[in-house]
């Protein structure tokens, strides 16, 4: 069967490239010789860089190659990157001496006509096509004239997802040739703080990594480097190429002091949740296994050999059963059973003399187990609070019984009905995998591929680790009525232990201060419910590198190096230190029924005396006495609001009458003060202008 190729993307110049030492040429995919790499016919890569920059697990990543044609006529260069499956192209660019040439992304609906097309057309394109197990390549190449520099520039971005409790990111690393400037770098913020941070390479030994990498995390952010000399790449101390070839993966993990996290930013919010600690819900597996002719060989011992280790790590609560398809159905057991140690015995017996043979039924297969987890579950022949999952591995197209997609489809999401996810398997390349992925994703489950390597049975092995663990069964993501809009998936079959589940959405009124966050599941014993309670004020107490975050919603008090904080949940926040100064900020909750009703806070200084005469700032400056004077009252615009003029340091100021609250003692309703307004944000009263006491970012 013919394997599947399918491109995703397409990137074409939008200039013809017609320009001196830019001639026209079609594209070449090339495939050893390209770059970030190959130093071939006079073509030097002299600097290649990928800076990361994750923000709440998303990933903002630019690929920077610089290259220049040493030879004396033009030559074709090549740029290969190799970026995450899950991560999407928002820019490329070409420039060449100077003169930068933006690229134009196209949709992969349309993507293999276009490129067709510009090939076609002498013009410069671009294509990513799947390349291996985490990644897909892209590559570019173009003509460039002699003794011309060409930068190309990447740039992707990816949403990071939680595995086996980390979050990962792949980078490869295959520049082909020793490069002067090589580097990658990644700086991690995540609100939560950073718990764990790691780095590790695939193709370089430990004490060189060492010696070429760094890798620091403090609070909220992180940082790792990897910066090798020429000498660090060489594969030999005498060597000319370069032993850089493999995969650089960065992983962390964050603080977690509740099972969830909402971030809220320009009236958007991400809910992340990943609760701890959870007994395990016993699950009901049925193991859907293709043994037809074309499994035969190294397929099916790999097969046998993960079957065998995945048993070993059955847990006692568990059911299960085996359904071997081929040109017909046949079964371990005519019901689950539960795996107690007798039966995993039996178990292994049968798994150690699974043979191929004949046909592939899928689609029997397939009804055939899902029969069986309905039947379980209608004759109470598992326990209540279980949960149902069907994993099927097959190589091939189905070629016996029903063999049209479409109808298979439809008869498993039929015969499924939503109860329960569907994990499909594909082996090796010679399958229909977009059948496979989108039955398992109409099925609340996923697909994935099964590369015919020697670790074949430990990718297996893998995949069952993933599921092995689910912690909460029909998981509900619950906000306001009226309160969001645009949201993302909020129901999900499983939490697996190890995951998290992502939900984002639009807040109707970007102006909310706080609303509740409702996660539902069902546990290994009850019906759980987490509640969140959002509110987009917070409160960072910062210690040098270190930070605390809490929010109105608190009610704590902290003591650190002769500071004192105490925070009176949803009223004020007391501060102290030094010789007894204290200021208190107060929360004042407004009636939010008018448009320009918002809460804000109030800042007040307790002691001031106490305060040093060279305290200055915008409210310092006035901690002190000093010397004003207020003549000629006389009616204002307003009638209730007269004006008069104040002199205050050498100024000559209008000035209105009028009244503030003082909210020091009543923090619901205040004491009125009356008060003289000075006009123009306080020129003349304050030193300098009010821009000089405004910040844009603390941090």
């Amino acid at each position: 069967m013919a394997s599947t190729w399918w491109p995703c993307l397409i990137l074409a110049l939008l200039s013809s490239m017609s320009v001196s030492g830019f001639p026209k040429s079609p594209l070449r995919l090339l495939g050893k010789r390209s770059l970030p790499g190959g130093a071939v016919d006079g073509i030097e890569v002299y600097s290649t860089k990928i800076s990361c920059k994750v923000t709440s697990r998303f990933a903002h990543n630019v690929v920077t190659t610089k290259a220049i044609n040493n030879a004396d006529k033009a030559k074709e260069v090549s740029f290969d990157v190799e970026l995450p499956k899950t991560a999407f192209i928002t820019n490329f660019t070409l420039t060449i001496d100077g003169v930068t040439y933006p690229g134009n992304i196209k949709e992969k609906e349309v993507a293999k006509k276009q490129y067709e097309k510009a090939v076609s057309q002498g013009k410069t394109a671009g294509l990513v096509k799947a390349s291996g197990r985490k990644l897909e390549k892209f590559t570019v190449s173009v003509n460039v004239a002699a003794g011309s520099n060409v930068i190309f520039e990447l740039t992707y971005e990816e949403l990071l997802k939680r595995h086996q409790g980390k979050y990962e990111m792949y980078l490869k690393v295959q520049p082909k040739q020793l490069v002067k400037h090589f580097e990658i770098e990644a700086h991690i913020f995540e609100p939560q703080g950073i718990s764990t941070l790691d780095a590790e390479a695939s193709f370089i030994t430990n004490d060189l990594l060492g010696s070429a990498l760094t890798k620091s995390f403090s609070g909220k952010k992180g940082h790792v480097s990897f910066k090798p000399s020429l000498d660090q790449q060489r594969s030999c101390p005498t060597c000319s190429d370069s032993l850089l070839n493999g995969d650089l993966i960065i992983t962390y993990d964050v603080n977690r002091e509740s099972p969830a996290n909402v971030q809220i930013v320009n009236g958007y919010f991400v809910h992340f949740f990943a609760p701890r600690g959870l007994p395990v819900v016993p699950k009901n597996v049925v193991f859907v296994i293709d043994v037809s002719g074309s499994m035969a060989g190294r397929k099916i011992q790999q097969t046998r050999d993960a079957l065998l280790k995945i048993l070993d790590d059955v847990k006692e609560n568990d059911y299960l059963n085996f359904i071997l398809f081929s040109g017909d159905v046949t079964t371990w057991k005519d019901r689950l059973v539960q795996a107690t140690p007798e039966n995993l015995q039996e178990a292994r017996a049968f798994v150690k003399n699974i043979h191929d043979k004949g046909m592939t039924d899928l689609n029997d297969g397939l009804l055939r187990g899902i029969s069986m987890l309905n039947k379980a579950r209608e004759e109470n022949l598992v326990p209540e609070r279980s949960t149902s999952i069907v994993i099927m591995l097959t190589d091939g197209d189905a070629n016996s019984g029903e063999s049209r997609p479409e109808r298979i489809q439809e008869n498993v999401r039929n015969a499924i009905g939503g109860k329960f996810p569907l994990y499909n398997l594909g082996f090796g390349n010679n399958l229909n995998f977009n059948f496979l992925e989108s039955m398992a994703l109409e099925n609340q489950g996923f697909a994935r591929r099964i590369y015919e390597d020697s670790d074949a049975d430990l990718q297996l092995q893998g995949f069952y680790e993933e599921v092995a663990n689910p912690l909460l069964t029909g998981v509900q993501m619950e906000y306001p009525q009226n309160a969001i809009l645009d949201l993302t998936q909020n129901s999900y079959q499983h939490f697996y232990d190890g995951s998290e589940i992502v939900v984002a959405g639009r807040l109707a009124d970007e102006d909310v201060n706080n609303f509740k966050a409702d996660v539902k599941g069902q546990g290994a014993f009850n019906d759980l419910t987490f509640t969140e309670e959002v509110t987009t004020e917070k409160i960072t107490l910062w210690n040098g590198a270190g930070s605390s975050t809490f929010s109105w919603l608190d009610t704590v008090a902290v003591t650190q190096d002769g500071l004192s904080l105490t925070i009176n949940r949803k009223k004020n926040m007391v501060i102290s230190f030094g010789d007894g100064v204290t200021f208190v900020v107060v929360l004042h909750q407004v009636w939010k029924k008018l448009p320009d009703h918002h809460d804000f806070l109030g800042f007040y200084v307790v002691d001031s005396h106490r305060m040093s005469a060279q305290t200055h700032g915008l409210l310092g400056q006035f901690f002190h006495p000093f010397d004003f004077k207020v003549s000629d009252i006389h009616p204002g615009s307003d009638p209730t609001k007269p004006d008069a003029t104040m002199v205050v340091k050498n100024h000559r100021l209008t000035v209105t009458r009028g009244s503030q609250k003082d909210y020091r003692k009543d923090a619901s309703t205040g004491t009125k003060v009356v008060c003289w307004f000075v006009h123009n944000n306080g020129e003349g009263l304050i030193d300098g202008v009010h821009t000089d006491y405004i910040v844009p970012n603390l941090f």
